[in-house]
């Protein structure tokens, strides 16, 4: 990955999957980038970013997930990540933790607002 940053031409990302019709741009697929444009939006940029920067960022989110995964998994059960692991990796950091917190609560809540709603419906 450091190759990739060192490299100044950003037309030489090529994704070698041949999948660039999702992206649209001939490019490597781009997962977060109607997203992190939607957050950036929110936070104050302008309505349409400039790809570079929004390719940036998603670099940056791509490359915090993978590092996050890659030590859940080496922490906890060998070769899998479960919540608790990120949890644990995370707990120092007083933001990312109540932020977490708040998603796992609100999962709950809502997974039981499902089953209620489902109970009500079928009858179960």
């Amino acid at each position: 990955m450091a190759e990739e940053e060192d490299d100044p031409g950003f037309d030489e990302d090529v994704d070698d999957g041949g999948n660039g019709a999702e992206s649209g741009q001939g490019k490597r697929k781009r997962l977060f980038s109607k997203e992190l444009r939607c957050m950036m939006y929110g936070f104050g940029d302008d309505q349409n970013p400039y790809t570079e920067s929004v390719d940036i960022l998603e670099d940056l989110v791509i490359e915090f997930i993978t590092e996050m995964t890659h030590k859940a998994m080496s922490i906890g059960r060998q070769g899998r990540v479960q919540v608790e692991d990120i949890v644990f990796l995370i707990r120092k950091d007083p933001r990312k933790f109540a932020r977490v917190k708040d998603l796992l609560t609100m999962n709950e809540e809502l997974k039981k607002a499902r089953k209620a709603f489902d109970e009500a419906n079928y009858g179960s």
